[in-house]
């Protein structure tokens, strides 16, 4: 088999005596592109892993061009020609596009100095290729993580690979970015490159893709050619049910609900005289193109970033109708915010599972400023039954699997009750599983009576989950649509238009 360039033939592998990988096999063909996939758990990451040299198998073999390698090591797997692309992004905030691209990879002069001319200059030309219009002498740090992921895939590229591994890669992307990406897969699948595309956007994958393997609890149920085989089957396969209903019902509107947000000309960041009325009961999309707006619109009622406004009055009101100068004032005031970096911005990796869960109301569970441990311990088991939390508690966070890292994140706040909770793309690189769980608490959330405001990179979650969907262009809303009126298209037409509605080149 000429054009297999790596197969992994029944791996083994476990961790503590506990199986992860159960006999697993797959080929990735030069000219395809392979999707895997699974739900969280379902040993996405280490066959990844075992790929790349990260780990090895405890039995079973890895072949490269037809050869058995042994003793390998992500050295030996980038001088094969394998580069991955994690969906936790390995660039260093501090320094430019161009040398987190070339990082370890630096073309020399002489006496080992690097060579910064070429390296901007071979820089710009893989930017090119993945379509990011930045100057490789730009500060990552400057950037939007969509753009951010941009960077990461360009860096991938910049070694020239033979085989590329690309692990959620749109997870933060905005649909211009994504658009670019395929378009970059297809055209590296057609160079002769073996992909293998990880991600949960079955919409995607169904697109994209030439051949599929699903695991479940580690072992393999599907190993076959895309064509013929629909959503509703793949979900079958990864969960070993039938999908369902993904997304709730979505009730009318009781009347009479109260007023949880009321702002007019708005501005945060790169937002700019936003006006947006919204009721508890609800559930608001933010869409458009990623770097909008949306996130600096959600930061800025946090009070996370500075915030002006002529009237501004949320969740619970302090009275003087202006923006909260500070994060204190806003959860006092009942808000309560999930930010889409969940590893740096919503959780402390270093503390146990039970800490982050019980950090926002730490202070209320204590008495006299001493600590209560039963009133925690019962806080911890009340919040990981509700949200299907797995794991043993006093872990480190870190240890936990991307879904239920992201359940943390969001059920921390829940005994707060918040008036208005604030969601930036709250299932970004979460399962199918663990998707439909949190849009059951998002809408049991406003069913209470409390305002969901939720910005989101994926538009099936903006028509199918949400009562209304601003749609944020350049920093300001261009148009709030609702109904039958949250159509894809539509969401697409008005970040894509201008404000009297001509499309934009």
């Amino acid at each position: 088999m000429q054009d297999i360039v790596v197969e992994l033939r029944d791996a083994h592998r476990g961790f503590f005596g506990n199986p992860v990988l159960k006999g697993v096999s797959i080929s990735l063909r030069r000219g395809r592109i392979h999707a895997l996939l699974g739900e969280n758990g379902a040993g996405k990451s280490t066959l990844i892993n075992l790929i790349s040299g990260v780990l090895q198998p405890d039995s079973g073999a890895l072949l490269i061009d037809g050869q058995v390698v042994r003793a390998f090591d992500p050295r030996a797997a980038a001088a094969a020609g394998i580069a991955v692309v994690q969906q936790e992004l390995s660039l260093t905030n501090s320094l430019s596009v161009a040398e987190n691209i070339g990082m370890g990879a630096f073309p020399r002069r002489r006496f080992g100095l690097i060579d910064y001319p070429e390296l901007a200059r071979r820089s710009a030309e893989v930017l090119a290729l993945v379509g990011l219009d930045v100057a490789p002498a730009t500060r990552l740090s400057d950037l939007p993580l969509g753009q951010r992921q941009m960077v990461e895939i360009a860096k991938a590229l910049y070694r020239r690979p033979r085989v590329l591994i690309l692990d959620e890669p749109t997870s933060s992307l905005s649909a211009h970015e994504v658009a670019t990406l395929s378009t970059l897969m297809t055209r590296l699948r057609d160079e002769g490159l073996a992909i293998l595309f990880i991600s949960h956007r079955l919409g995607e994958v169904r697109k994209l893709c030439d051949q599929v393997t699903i695991l479940k609890d580690g072992t393999v149920t599907a190993d076959r050619p895309m064509q013929g085989l629909d959503a509703n089957e793949m979900v079958r396969l990864m969960v070993g049910r039938e999908a369902g209903q993904l997304f709730p019902p979505r009730p009318p509107i009781p009347p009479g609900q109260r007023e949880r947000l009321s702002v007019q000309g708005f501005s945060a960041g790169r937002v700019r005289n936003v006006d947006l009325v919204a009721t508890g009961g609800e559930i608001v999309g933010l869409g458009g193109l990623v770097g909008q707006g949306q996130e600096d619109f959600l930061l800025g009622l946090f009070g996370a970033i500075p915030a002006t406004a002529a009237h501004a009055r949320i969740g619970e009101g302090l009275g003087d109708s202006r923006p909260f100068r500070s994060v204190h004032e806003a959860v006092s005031a009942g808000l309560a915010y999930v930010p889409a970096d969940r590893k740096h911005e919503g959780l402390v990796l270093a503390h146990s599972i039970a800490a982050n869960l019980i950090l926002p109301t730490l202070g209320e569970l204590g008495h006299g400023g001493l600590r209560r441990p039963a009133a925690e311990r019962a806080r911890v088991a009340d919040l990981t039954k509700r949200l299907s939390i797995q794991g043993d508690t006093g872990r480190a966070v870190r240890a936990l699997s991307g879904g239920n890292q992201q359940k943390v994140a969001l059920a921390k706040w829940l005994p707060r009750e918040p008036g208005v909770l604030l969601l930036n793309d709250p299932t970004r690189g979460v399962d199918i599983n663990t998707k439909r769980e949190i849009y059951l608490i998002l809408r049991a959330v406003a069913d209470e009576g409390r305002l969901v405001l939720m910005s989101s990179s994926d538009t099936l979650e903006l028509t199918e989950l949400c009562d209304r969907v601003a749609v944020f262009r350049e920093g300001q809303i261009a148009r709030i649509l609702s109904g039958d009126d949250i159509t894809e298209e539509a969401i697409v037409a008005a970040a894509m238009s201008d404000p009297d509605g001509e499309k934009v080149a």
